[in-house]
């Protein structure tokens, strides 16, 4: 990419709740030789976070989601645009088009599959041409589970048929931006089911791996010894990622499957998820019961510093193949919101400034960045641990 463009990073969003925290990340990190901008709508507010990061000189770009030319704009003066304007169906594919076309590299924290998709189908082979990096779900979706699979599948046999499953652990809270999201994404079955098939239909699998994204696991909840408690299958996007991961690397062998969980300590607990989850994901499909839902929540507003300082996340991953039994976690802070800033933070210098595959398109974060992110992840306070390694 061309070095003659103002910026090394644009972050997209930066008034919002998430943005907000990934521009005080930046704003501690980044370093003084990196040229960044903060971009979105509203200038006040644009330079009220300005002003909160103590970076009074930071350029600010207006950008509006309803706005092409002014994302296209963004676009061609980055050489990274990273955004946390959400709900990605509704608002993120303009920005998507404009990197593509200006072969800007591009990173978000989507966890929404439809979006996904549909920007695989209408933006992955013109992202290739132009050399342009579209990597979506930086945050805690995906991040922690698509690096964890890989760095399980460094840690086990080359060339052999491989098995890995990953036990989610968590504690935090849901801020309004995050609410709308997953209430707009469960509505959006449908849709969703559609963009999935004909995805399916245009992706051809490239080299000898083969790799699945499998939930065979039981409806109701299981005990599992290694995690302390019980799990339940977790059909978010994380799945999906990790198998467009080893679909992509030969790393993960000729065969590769990935199970997906969540892991509670007690099993009323895990019973009470699975009820409650099924209601919301009714409530989501009733137009009125969806109004109500979402208007009990304002994008912007998230859990205050204190209770994010309290919550935590830890991913354990099973590992099978070749003899070798391998369990590994990726642990760290905050998921929903300060380590979310933290692995979108990451991605973007990641992008910007690293050595990273000569590769381009929609790519996971594991194709995209695999080793260097990991690295940069470590240094910043994720941990990647190796907890057991045995072979038979």
């Amino acid at each position: 990419m061309p070095d003659d463009r103002p910026y090394d990073i644009v972050l997209f969003g930066a008034t919002g709740f998430t943005g907000a925290l990934t521009a005080e990340y930046l704003a501690r990190n980044a370093g003084p030789a990196l040229r960044w901008a903060l971009a979105g709508r509203n200038r006040a507010k644009l330079e009220a976070v300005r002003d909160r990061i103590g970076l009074p000189e930071l350029p600010l770009l207006h950008a509006d989601a309803t706005d092409p030319a002014s994302l296209v704009e963004i676009a061609r003066q980055a050489r990274v645009v990273a955004t946390t304007v959400g709900p990605y169906v509704f608002y993120g594919e303009p920005l998507v088009a404009a990197c593509a076309d200006a072969g800007t590299h591009y990173a978000d924290i989507t966890g929404e599959p439809e979006f996904v998709d549909r920007m695989f189908i209408r933006h992955h082979e013109r992202a290739a041409r132009t050399g342009a990096k579209l990597v979506h779900a930086c945050g805690f979706d995906s991040v922690p589970h698509d690096l964890g699979a890989y760095f399980t599948v460094r840690q086990l046999p080359e060339g052999v048929p491989l098995e890995v499953s990953g036990f989610v652990r968590a504690s935090g809270a849901a801020s309004g931006g995050t609410a709308h999201s997953l209430v707009t994404a469960i509505s959006r079955f449908r849709q969703t089911i559609e963009a999935a098939n004909v995805r399916r239909e245009l992706e051809t699998v490239s080299g000898p791996a083969t790799a699945s994204a499998t939930r065979k696991t039981r409806g109701v909840p299981g005990s599992v010894r290694h995690v302390g408690g019980w799990a339940l299958p977790l059909p978010t996007l994380d799945p999906q990622i990790v198998a467009r991961s080893a679909r992509a690397l030969d790393r993960y062998g000729p065969d590769f499957t990935y199970r997906h969980h969540l892991a509670v300590r007690r099993l009323p607990v895990a019973l009470g998820l699975a009820a409650g989850a099924g209601a919301l994901a009714l409530l989501a499909q009733i137009p009125p019961a969806r109004s109500l839902l979402l208007r009990r929540f304002a994008p912007g507003e998230g859990p205050g510093v204190e209770q994010r300082a309290r919550s935590w996340f830890k991913v354990t991953f099973l590992g099978l193949g070749g003899g070798a039994r391998v369990v590994t976690e990726v642990a760290g802070g905050d998921p929903g919101y300060g380590e979310t800033a933290k692995m979108l933070g990451e991605s973007a210098l990641c992008l910007a400034t690293d050595d990273l595959p000569e590769v381009s398109g929609q790519l996971t974060t594991a194709v995209a960045m695999g080793d260097a992110l990991i690295g940069r992840l470590q240094r910043a306070g994720i941990t990647f641990t190796v907890l057991s390694d045995s072979r038979k």
